[in-house]
Parts: structure tokens; sequence; C-alpha cells
């Protein structure tokens, strides 16, 4: 699929980099802007409207081939009621999709998130064919506005990616960068479970074969790099992009899990040191595939600053 595209969430971290790349592949890129502000280089044309409220819609789908919706509040935005993320992130999404119904868009690229399908750790590998099952408010409201896009008739596809890295990447991320910044040791080296990644890289590249995919999709799709990784293991990597060695030090994870208990983190202890593998095996049918080992991106990271 070629043409015009309409691009929500461009001034975030992920949809920065999506503009990038959409453009770089030579799509025009339509933004979707929430409040009057430069526009961002690269974009095409820009219109200012809130999707919470069905305002410059048909200006701003007029002539769009697709929709590529990565905007709604982040589930680092911690303390936020269950209220907010069903208005940003499921009634949006609707309102969205009806006025690309009106506008005769072909295909909806929906942004949403591994936490759709699970919760902050899971057994086993997580696949499409897996039942979802969220366990908190950011992750309902990811599904409902799913099952609100499979409602509407459009030719859709919701793309559930794991933890995304990247220059600029912020919560739980850019905690761990900071760790792999300090001088000290770490006693994190007894940590086994694995987790997967995907670089914003690799995203984009996922977003790329969705839009070109020929036949119509009507389905989530895992969007995760093939390489899961143990938390030891990330901090190797990106110690490794400081020129540095692990300095890992192995205390059993039990303690670890005491301390952050007794501490409050018991929510950043399962993010980023409990399992979470899951397998992108739709997007690879698509033609998909990673845009580098996550070793080696963690490592770019770390190197180019973050």
């Amino acid at each position: 699929m070629t043409g015009l595209i309409a691009l929500t969430g461009a001034t975030g971290f992920i949809g920065r980099h999506l503009l990038a790349d959409l453009t770089a592949r030579g799509y025009r890129v339509r933004v979707l802007l929430r409040r009057p502000t430069t526009v961002p280089e690269g974009a095409a044309s820009a219109v200012v409207g809130d999707l919470t409220r069905p305002i410059n819609m048909a200006a701003a789908l007029s002539g769009v081939d697709a929709i590529v919706h990565s905007a709604g509040l982040a589930h680092a935005m911690s303390g936020a009621p269950e209220d907010d993320y069903r208005t940003l992130n499921t009634e949006a999404t609707r309102r969205l999709a009806e006025a690309a119904v009106r506008a005769k868009v072909r295909r909806f690229v929906f942004l949403s998130s591994i936490r759709a399908q699970v919760g902050a750790s899971a057994p086993g590998v997580i696949g499409e064919g897996d039942p979802p099952r969220p366990t908190d408010a950011y992750g309902r409201s990811k599904l409902e506005a799913e099952r609100a896009l499979a409602e509407t008739g459009l030719d859709w596809v919701a793309l559930r990616p794991v933890l995304v890295y990247g220059a600029g990447v912020k919560g739980n991320m850019a905690a761990l960068l900071r760790l792999a910044r300090s001088p000290y040791p770490l006693p994190l080296g007894g940590l086994a479970a694995r987790r997967s990644l995907i670089s914003l890289e690799s995203l984009s590249g996922a977003v790329h074969a969705v839009l070109a995919a020929p036949a119509p999709l009507n389905c989530a799709l895992v969007a995760a790099d093939p390489d899961p990784l143990s938390l030891p293991e990330m901090i190797t990597s990106l110690r490794q992009g400081l020129g540095r060695g692990p300095g890992l030090v192995p205390v059993p994870a039990g303690l670890i899990r005491l301390a952050c208990r007794m501490t409050g983190r018991d929510a950043q202890f399962a993010r980023v040191a409990e399992g979470l593998v899951a397998r992108a095996e739709g997007l690879v049918a698509l033609g998909w595939r990673p845009a580098g080992s996550t070793r080696d991106g963690l490592a770019r990271l770390a190197r180019d600053g973050g």
C-alpha cells in the first residue's frame, strides 16, 4: 500500500520514529495533532483536532489511504484512572475508526500493546493464538479498542508490541539504561527469566509490513524481536555499548524480589525481571524481519546516549 498515511501520536516516542521511517519509505504522511504546534519535520501536511471528539476528522482523513494510530495514554503514566484509559485509548480509537469508515479509508493500523494480551509477566511463549487476558486498566483499554475496531467493518490490524526500546526511550527501559551507566557492580547476575523486546526500527518495519500486506488482515499481531534476553544479558549488552564489562554479581532472585517488595517496587521488578517471551509469527508470515539483534540494538542504544 502506498499513498497518503494519516498518523496520530507523531510527536511521541514511537510516533516520531514512525513519521521518519514512513517518509523514508516513500509514504506521504499527514500528522493529526491535538493542538496547534510546529509541523513535525517530514510531514506532508498536518490537521489539528481532538480524537476524543469528532473535530476536523473529515478534513484530517480526506484522501487518506490508511491510518496509523499511535496516540494514546501510555502505560508508564501510572496512577491514571481507568476512565482516562478508556477515554483516551478506547473511545478515541473508536471515534477515529468511525470517521475512517465515513472517509472510506482502506486500512487502519492500531498500535496496541502486549498488555492487551497478558499481564506484566507470563509463563511459556505468548502468541496470537492465546486468548487475551489483560490484567490492568491500560491493557483492558487497548483490548477494548481492538474489539471496537473489529465492529466497524474496517480492514484493521492491531500490533501488540512488547517493551519498545530506541532513541529517546522513557519508563522502565530508560531506568535500566541509567542503571547500566552506573559505575557500580550490580546484584542482578542471578536473574534468569527472559523477556522479549522490540526496537523502534523493528516496530517501524512491522508497521510497513502490515501497510503493504495485499489481503485484508482484521486481526491482532504480536510484535517482538526473536531473541528474548534475561536482565543480566540486557545489562551486559548495554554496558558493552559503553565499552565496559558486565559488572554483575549473582545474588539470588528471591532476595532481590524481597528487597523490591520492602521498597514498594514490586511492579518494577515484575516488568524487568520476570519472564515474558512473545513470538511474532503472524508478522513473520507477512514477510517481516527484525532490523537486527536485540543485543546489538541495546549496545547501540547505550553507545549513542539513549
